[in-house]
This record gives structure tokens, C-alpha cells and sequence, in this order.
């Protein structure tokens, strides 16, 4: 049974950026919703004992185990990746990302474009490919760059959640405005485990 973690900090604790009533609403209700619909989905079926990697990484899933794994992961790892303290990006990730971007303000800007250009609901993703490059891309819904259909393959180490639910209640349909304030929270040495 897939379990709703705990976040590492308050629902308060991302304010100004991102509003308490969001993260509460944004973790306790849609997150435990894709967590209980997946465990619903899974009993009884050969993904039930698999980790949730295992699953996404399935090939051609039944659609309410995709939507609710996904969601789960997806939510799962963007809490991970956030925090109230300011971070900076250094070291090998930085030398990275100034490789294949420029430089960290054309990268950022290449990322909120994704994430601006994402009709409907969905995620933008800075992807480490199996060849160790970075790719800025983008999923629908709950999909993820683990699952067998993305067009960019590979392991997230940084992304932003574009459903309306992530932002709607503080900045309504200004979506870049989140997009741009999404930078004061995350967490670059959270970003930079995962890149190693």
C-alpha cells in the first residue's frame, strides 16, 4: 500500500511564493487522492508489490494506474525539491546546466517557456538522459520522463507542477507569474543529489 508522505516543512513555510491554502489543499486532497486511487487501482494486479518506479517504467499502463502512479510520483518528488530556505545552484549541476543551456538565466528561461507552453495540465522537467546530457521537456497530466511514452526519457531532477490546482488559488490564470516565483523555492541541493 502507497502511503501519502509527510512534507519536510510546513504548508505555511513556501509564503510568499507559494500561499499555505494551495500547499494544504495541493498535498492533503488531490496528492492523497492519487495515492488512494492508485492503491485502489493496483489491488488485485500484477503491479501490486511493485515500487512506483517499476510501475512507471512498465511500458503500456491501464489508465487509472498511470494517471494515479504518476500523480503520486510526480507529487512525491516535487515536494522534494522545494524549500523555505533560498538555495543557489553550484558546483557540477551549475557547470552542467551552463554546458547545455548557456548559462543559468537562458536555462531558466528555457524552462519557463516549456512550462508556459504546456497546454492544459501537465509538467515542465529538467531530465538527466541515459547519455548524461540535461533536457528541458514536458508531460501531460500526471505523466513523467520515466514512463515509456515521454518524448524525453530519463531521470527528473527538477520540476514544476503547471496543473491549475498547483497555483490557481494565489495567482488565478497568470501562470508565468508562478513560473518565475517557482526559483525562490527550490531546493538546488536537493536538485544536485539527484543529478549526481
Amino acid at each position: 500500500m502507497f502511503k501519502l508522505p509527510q512534507l519536510k516543512y510546513e504548508y505555511s513555510a513556501l509564503e510568499p511564493h507559494i500561499d499555505t491554502k494551495t500547499m494544504e489543499i495541493h498535498h492533503s486532497k488531490h496528492h492523497a487522492g492519487y495515492v488512494s486511487k492508485l492503491n485502489e487501482a493496483i489491488s488485485g494486479t500484477e503491479f501490486e508489490g511493485k515500487s512506483l518506479e517499476e510501475i512507471l517504467k512498465s511500458g503500456e499502463l491501464p489508465t487509472a494506474i498511470r494517471n494515479n502512479a504518476g500523480g503520486h510520483w510526480n507529487h512525491s518528488f516535487f515536494w522534494d525539491i522545494l524549500s523555505p530556505e533560498k538555495t543557489e545552484i553550484s558546483g557540477d549541476l551549475a557547470e552542467a546546466i551552463n554546458k547545455s543551456f548557456v548559462s543559468f538565466e537562458k536555462f531558466q528561461e528555457e524552462f519557463e517557456k516549456v512550462a508556459l507552453g504546456r497546454f492544459g495540465s501537465g509538467w515542465a522537467w529538467l531530465v538527466k538522459t541515459e547519455t548524461g546530457e540535461l533536457k528541458i521537456s514536458s508531460t501531460p497530466n500526471q505523466d513523467n520522463p520515466l514512463m515509456a511514452n515521454a518524448e524525453v526519457k530519463g531521470t527528473p531532477i527538477l520540476g514544476i507542477d503547471v496543473w491549475e490546482h498547483a497555483y490557481y488559488l494565489n495567482y488565478q490564470n497568470k501562470r508565468a507569474d508562478y513560473a518565475k516565483a517557482f526559483w525562490n523555492v527550490v531546493d538546488w541541493e536537493e536538485v544536485s543529489k539527484r543529478f549526481k
